[in-house]
């Protein structure tokens, strides 16, 4: 019996396979990048690619699926480690910073784009490189009780203002539930082509379709 059972026997066959062939570049191994890898994973996708150059410290254990004997580790390779171990991904792992002067080497030969980073700097690499070749790129951020998920081509950069603070409030329900989110979106996109996108608040457990 296959690992993916349930998920397709819910998306078929033919979803399935594009799943499974589709490459996809996830920008950042934090809060939401190192989970959507996760869930894109065992959802049956196996071309995934991981780019973070941080290692895991102790307060990401509460939003990040690592271990407290990762701490100090590089958070895209103790990643790729623990989903070959999990479901036998081989996910290609990362540890370079990405910048505006490497994004063609870093992103080359990506499908599908997704950035999760935390920082302005890099998350506007991603989207202008995506915007230049014309890869479909899905953006993913969270402040607070809010997130959204959000396509390349109505985007904006936030500000750099808040590219520095290391100490924000966060919680875990909402980084899950926008995981989720963008997740579905991935799949609706490759399984449909439709680029959807959404807001999601906490405290009233909403999440909007967004019509930019």
């Amino acid at each position: 019996m296959s690992i993916f059972f349930h998920e397709q026997l819910y998306r078929t066959n033919a979803v399935m396979t594009k799943l499974k062939n589709y490459s996809i570049n996830i920008c950042g191994a934090g809060a939401l990048g190192a989970n959507i890898a996760e869930n894109l994973a065992r959802s049956g996708f196996d071309k995934l690619t991981v780019i973070d150059c941080d290692r895991i410290e102790e307060r990401n254990l509460s939003t990040q699926p690592y271990y407290r004997s990762d701490v100090g580790a590089f958070k895209a390779k103790i990643l790729a480690n623990n989903l070959y171990r999990a479901i036998g991904t081989k996910v290609d792992a990362k540890t370079k910073e990405l910048t505006p002067a490497n994004t063609t080497q870093l992103l080359k030969d990506s499908q599908l784009i997704v950035d999760a980073f935390d920082n302005s700097v890099a998350r506007q690499a991603v989207k202008d490189y995506a915007e230049q070749l014309s890869i479909p790129c899905l953006h993913a951020g969270l402040s607070a009780d809010y997130a959204e998920v959000i396509w390349n081509d109505v985007y904006r950069v936030p500000s750099k203002i808040n590219d520095d603070i290391c100490d924000y409030p966060l919680a875990r329900n909402l980084v899950m539930l926008t995981v989720a989110v963008t997740c579905e979106a991935i799949v609706s996109f490759i399984s449909t082509s439709e680029q959807r996108n959404f807001s999601i608040t906490q405290k009233d457990l909403t999440v909007q379709s967004l019509f930019l």
